[in-house]
């Protein structure tokens, strides 16, 4: 058994703590990018947040498991407040880890015995990675296999989430366009969250309005415009699944075709955070749409842990690992609120500059 298996033992349920008389939260929102089980941390992430009296949630823009993760806690929200939304999440997840135990995506012998986390020894994962570049899911039949799509139904009341007070943002891209399309809450189905995490060599793409859509990530991982129109708040939380930086250059073929993923999934993100630090440079505070990228203050959560995982880990649905994840996003969720709850309304804490250096 791996040794971070002891991490599945859930830390219990906590009520919200009450505000001090005369400390208002400040309005926040979360940007949360997919990654498959990956998704776990931005849970964990979630599970902290809801915790904190310091800060209120507005609005939620996710991709792919983030979109997942947006809908079931802004649903769970609006049913029982922050603590029917941390239960309704560990629900989710849970019935997610359950599903995976009768999924063919298994760990191999070698890895449990290591103690990784890892599908890469796994002679289901090996055959289905080399058949995936010979043939796609069209080949394969594989139409109605995503249990996923169960799990949502019976987790989330459509009708409900349509008048939650979170406002949710999930994206998917058009095939037929290659743009990505935002769906807010009147227009959430099971089919637009399962659209958000359709990777084209895994399933058949997802028609919604005669249009074929995949992956939200190919678009805008996520996308962080409708946070900034469409939300009172001036703070977003981004919660960075995908590595941006990986030490060393890859080598096998394996490795190469992971970081090519890595970097076209955080090509849009980057490109959008970019268009924010120029429009903060150069928009005109006296104008409202100008006024609202200027006071754009933008904060990252993240963990040098996703390095050390491999991407078909994000395969993983076993409970310890999902549990690990989880545990790690409260880790570093915990950090980042002793660390910054105070410049919350008052400043960035991620230096959006950076990113135009050198361009």
């Amino acid at each position: 058994m791996p040794p971070t298996a002891k991490t599945k033992k859930k830390p219990a349920l906590k009520r919200t703590p009450a505000k001090r008389a005369g400390d208002a939260p400040v309005l926040v929102d979360f940007a949360l990018q997919g990654g498959g089980s990956h998704g776990a941390f931005a849970w964990g992430v979630l599970d902290r947040a809801l915790e904190e009296p310091r800060m209120k949630l507005e609005g939620i823009s996710g991709t792919s498991a983030g979109a997942m993760n947006a809908a079931v806690l802004a649903d769970g929200y609006t049913e029982g407040g922050a603590e029917g939304a941390r239960e309704a999440l560990e629900r989710f997840w849970k019935q997610v880890s359950e599903a995976a135990r009768f999924s063919p995506f298994q760990r191999g012998p070698l890895d449990i015995l290591m103690g990784r986390w890892t599908l890469d020894n796994s002679p289901i994962y090996v055959a289905m990675d080399l058949a995936s570049r010979l043939y796609s899911p069209y080949d394969l039949g594989m139409a109605a296999l995503n249990p996923l799509r169960d799990i949502l139904a019976s987790n989330i009341d459509f009708e409900r989430l349509r008048a939650s007070p979170i406002k949710v943002f999930v994206t998917a891209t058009n095939v037929r366009t290659g743009r990505g399309r935002v769906f807010r809450n009147a227009e959430l189905t099971p089919e637009a969250l399962l659209a958000s995490a359709c990777l084209p060599t895994m399933f058949q793409a997802i028609e919604i309005d005669g249009d074929p859509y995949w992956d939200g990530g190919f678009s805008g991982n996520p996308t962080i415009m409708p946070l900034v129109r469409e939300c009172s708040s001036s703070d977003t939380i981004l919660v960075q699944i995908n590595p941006v930086e990986r030490p060393g250059t890859p080598r096998s073929a394996r490795d190469i075709l992971n970081r090519l993923n890595e970097i076209s999934f955080n090509s849009p993100l980057l490109k959008e955070l970019k268009m924010i630090a120029l429009l903060q440079q150069a928009a005109d505070p006296g104008d409202r749409e100008g006024r609202a990228w200027a006071r754009m203050r933008i904060h990252r959560i993240s963990t040098g842990m996703m390095t050390d995982l491999g991407a078909s880990s994000k395969l993983n649905a076993e409970w310890p690992f999902l549990c690990m994840l989880r545990d790690e996003g409260r880790r570093c969720a915990d950090e980042f609120i002793a660390a910054h709850a105070g410049d919350l309304g008052r400043r960035s804490t991620y230096d959006l500059d950076e990113l135009l250096e050198g361009h």
